[in-house]
């Protein structure tokens, strides 16, 4: 049976200050990112998800890194070739949609080539977000970016969180053991390991059609 309930994780952290990044960097707008701290940036294009990383990195030192994007360019595989072998990622996991093979064949395949089948996964999946974990830290990067720069108005949240991330991995988890490691066109993930909400009440609209409020 089709998994069809919601996943969700409620936890208490200090925040910072929401900040508008116009015209600096990654490693400015994190500037004051810490342990135990989440702060949210709303940018206009002037870094990507992969330069964010770049900049939380400075912070944590080598670490391990799962992502999830929806497309990525060349330039970002190769950084993020570049990373792995110079051990700034320890560790790196890709979840990306099961459309990108067929959208994008040539970045496909370096992505392939250049991690290998067991560091991939493809699912059906919109979601943008990092998981960058070591023996001090656990931080987590929700965003609106992909992997590779767009210069639109985009935002990025970004939260140091030991029951968070511990979360966030269980799903990455979750996908890596019920996708294969292969581009085939896939349904959206089922995530049966992890357990979903159920709705508070139930409401009915038009022709006996039920939904949770």
């Amino acid at each position: 049976m089709a998994h069809t309930t919601a996943e969700s994780h409620t936890r208490k952290t200090r925040r910072r200050r929401p900040r508008i990044s116009k015209v600096t960097n990654a490693a400015t707008a994190l500037a004051d990112f810490d342990r135990g701290l989440e702060t949210y940036v709303l940018t206009f294009g002037q870094f990507s998800m992969m330069d964010a990383i770049m900049a939380i990195l400075d912070k944590t030192g080598p670490a391990d890194v799962a992502l999830a994007t929806w497309t990525a360019a060349s330039a970002d595989l190769r950084r993020s070739a570049e990373l792995l072998h110079d051990k700034r990622f320890r560790s790196l996991r890709f979840i990306v949609d099961c459309s990108f093979p067929q959208r994008q064949p040539g970045y496909a395949q370096q992505l392939l080539q250049l991690f290998g089948p067991d560091a991939i996964r493809t699912t059906r999946t919109h979601a943008k977000f990092a998981v960058i974990t070591n023996d001090d830290w656990n931080v987590v990067v929700r965003t609106s970016m992909n992997l590779n720069e767009n210069p639109r108005l985009e935002s990025l949240e970004v939260t140091d969180d030991e029951d968070f991330a511990t979360w966030m991995l269980e799903l990455v988890d979750t996908i890596f053991e019920e996708e294969t490691p292969d581009f085939v066109t896939k349904s959206r993930p089922e995530l049966t390991g992890m357990p979903g909400i159920l709705p508070a009440s139930q409401v009915s609209m038009g022709h006996g059609v039920q939904m949770g409020t």
